[in-house]
């Protein structure tokens, strides 16, 4: 985990709710859905050029107005593809998702650097921003990625595999590609704005903003029945891992912690620090991901890149949604 910024943006990204996971770089993540949660067990940057896979860079910005590129809009980068096996499944049936990544030669990679304690890390969201999801499946001897998954509710949802291979010079890659849900389709609309959401007990509260093109704070601070949660536990090298989706395209930012835990001056709550950069205005959808007493957790808010949020915001309906899943394992950390 490196310290400060660290950014991905991809755009377009729909939704899904996973099972449970097991076996090699397995992990369950933090959910978001329409329904009270429970608990449960994220990570990506920009890329040089818009639309491209996103790659990882520190505290890049752009001029103000600008918009900065995003990433995970390409099913091909750099030479690797997504090769998305399973492209269409049922609504709230449980079916494997397959997929591997190949080279120019059309070969499944089976090497990758290991970053944020995984070799890939795989992001689904759904179109409305409702439903939220950062997994980690198991890879098999022959590059060929798979998971359990169960998705709620029917529509289109945008798989991204977020990713570096290990061969010498490899980037970064965001790469990403379609999945159908079949079943009776119910679009929602995008939550109200809101500092603060509530999660398993928990509330969060956001101070803040997104600001278009240049660099701005967001501060989460973690409570629980009234009182500041101090003792926050590292999930994947970090107390805290944020998400920013663009409503509308999905434009995708993954944004990492100021500060480390262990680096001597990072405090295990109630406060997580980070500095993000929206690529250009809009409403925007985020995801924290925390971890207390060996549950990661998913907490969300609804933005507008521009306007600075106070603590005191009107609580909605979003900070209604809680995160899903299972608790975590101590073999395989069940994180992202």
């Amino acid at each position: 985990m490196h310290t400060g910024v660290k950014i991905t943006a991809f755009a377009a990204a729909l939704a899904a709710t996973f099972g449970t996971a097991y076996g090699v770089g397995q992990g369950i993540d933090p959910v978001v859905a329409e329904r009270e949660p429970a608990s449960h067990d994220t990570h990506a940057e920009p890329s040089p050029e818009p639309g491209g896979g996103g790659g990882h860079a520190e505290g890049e910005s752009a001029t103000e107005g600008q918009s900065l590129p995003a990433g995970g809009l390409q099913i091909s980068e750099n030479g690797y593809t997504l090769d998305l096996k399973t492209s269409r499944i049922e609504a709230r049936q449980r079916a494997d998702l397959r997929f591997s990544i190949r080279d120019e030669k059309g070969r499944a990679v089976t090497t990758y650097k290991r970053e944020h304690e995984k070799e890939l890390h795989l992001i689904v969201a759904s179109r409305d921003l409702v439903t939220y999801r950062h997994l980690h499946p198991t890879r098999a001897a022959d590059g060929t990625w798979s998971i359990p998954v169960e998705v709620p509710r029917a529509g289109g949802y945008r798989v991204f595999a977020d990713f570096t291979p290990a061969r010498k010079g490899a980037e970064n890659l965001t790469l990403g590609a379609d999945l159908a849900a079949s079943g009776p389709y119910e679009p929602k609309g995008l939550p109200a704005a809101s500092a603060t959401a509530k999660v398993d007990g928990y509330e969060v509260k956001l101070a803040g903003g997104l600001r278009p093109g240049a660099a701005g704070e967001l501060e989460l601070n973690v409570s629980r029945g009234g009182k500041p949660v101090t003792d926050l536990q590292p999930y994947l090298g970090a107390y805290g891992h944020l998400v920013a989706l663009r409503s509308g395209d999905l434009a995708y930012l993954h944004v990492h912690p100021n500060g480390e835990p262990g680096d001597g001056k990072t405090r295990s709550g109630p406060g997580i620090s980070f500095t993000a950069t929206a690529p250009s205005p809009g409403a925007y959808r985020l995801f924290l991901d925390f971890k207390h007493q060996g549950v990661v957790r998913t907490a969300a808010f609804t933005v507008h890149a521009g306007r600075a949020t106070g603590g005191n915001g009107e609580h909605s309906e979003a900070a209604e949604e809680t995160a899903e899943g299972t608790t975590e394992g101590t073999s395989d950390g069940h994180g992202h």
